[in-house]
């Protein structure tokens, strides 16, 4: 497969570094020969603030920037904050996007979700699914937030010829990710859960829903690696999703979840609580296609992504 984009001796800017993903592009970028990986903390840089973005961009001139700031959550802070989830990530994407292009960034990379197809979109979710039916109803202020990214790029590239693309992550997990239980995503609300029913002696463990809703996880590390391919051997029109094709119902990855934990109750589901999309499953065609495969599997994933959760409790929990 021929290499379209090179990172080699490239200044590269990841933008939400200090989120789950961001950190770990940062990880993988350090195998790439980049000259120079570029960081800036939320207290020096506020990335809603279009000019003072563009300023900073100005000032230390990267030549490729991967997108992966966001206002990001669970089902729960996603139905309470609706405004914050639409107002915050437009504003970032606009910032990010636009001031990149005006100070001349060869290459940027969005980073979108999976949450941004139809909740009764075909499965597994093909690309050009996107609009093509209503959203769900819980999550789609950042939907259209992401959305509006994705064609950020794509208009972008259609009047400018820019070489900015879109990549969409399915269900990610692994080190770094959010712990808190009111706005965390599945897998570290479920650890905790385990976690804290484990130590406390407890004799169940409650989930939200029936159980029977289907969703792809795939390890950040695996994710990671999936977008710097995608920078480096992709170059449509069109966003890319990046997944592994495989999905699990939310009673068995808790279940596997409890296993991993070591917490021997009872599963108990809250059926009065809502399920979400019934499905989330990605077609990953495009990018397998392009020579890439994921490396971790979820058995494997749970455990290291237990074993940081342990170690870094107090700071996480």
């Amino acid at each position: 497969m021929r290499e379209l984009f090179s990172l080699n001796g490239k200044r590269v800017w990841v933008a939400g570094h200090r989120g789950m993903v961001g950190q770990a592009i940062v990880r993988r970028l350090a195998e790439e020969g980049c000259s120079e990986i570029l960081t800036v903390s939320r207290a020096e840089l506020d990335l809603r603030d279009r000019a003072a973005v563009k300023a900073w961009l100005a000032k230390h001139r990267p030549d490729v920037v991967f997108d992966a700031a966001a206002r990001v959550g669970g089902i729960l802070a996603n139905d309470t904050y609706p405004a914050d989830f639409l107002f915050d990530n437009l504003e970032i994407e606009t910032a990010i996007i636009r001031g990149a292009f005006e100070e001349g960034v060869e290459r940027l990379i969005f980073l979108g979700s999976s949450c941004i197809y139809p909740k009764f979109a075909e499965q597994p979710l093909r690309e050009d699914s996107l609009l093509t039916g209503p959203l769900e109803p819980t999550n789609e202020w950042y939907a259209i937030a992401k959305i509006a990214g994705i064609k950020m790029c794509q208009a972008l590239n259609r009047q400018y010829g820019a070489r900015y693309i879109s990549v969409m992550p399915t269900n990610l997990y692994g080190p770094g990710d959010n712990f808190d239980l009111q706005s965390s995503h599945v897998i570290p609300a479920l650890m905790r859960k385990a976690h804290e029913a484990k130590a406390a002696n407890a004799d169940h463990m409650v989930i939200w829903g029936s159980g029977t809703p289907k969703r792809e996880f795939m390890h950040v590390d695996d994710c990671a690696a999936g977008i710097v391919h995608a920078a480096k051997y992709y170059d449509a029109f069109e966003h890319l999703n990046i997944g592994i094709g495989e999905d699990v119902t939310i009673r068995e990855i808790a279940e596997l979840v409890m296993e991993t934990v070591g917490f021997g109750g009872r599963l108990e589901l809250d059926t009065s609580k809502p399920d979400g999309t019934p499905r989330k499953l990605m077609d990953a065609s495009r990018l397998m296609a392009l020579g890439w495969r994921p490396q971790i599997s979820l058995r494997d994933g749970l455990k290291s992504t237990y074993e940081w959760f342990v170690e870094h409790h107090a700071a996480v929990a």
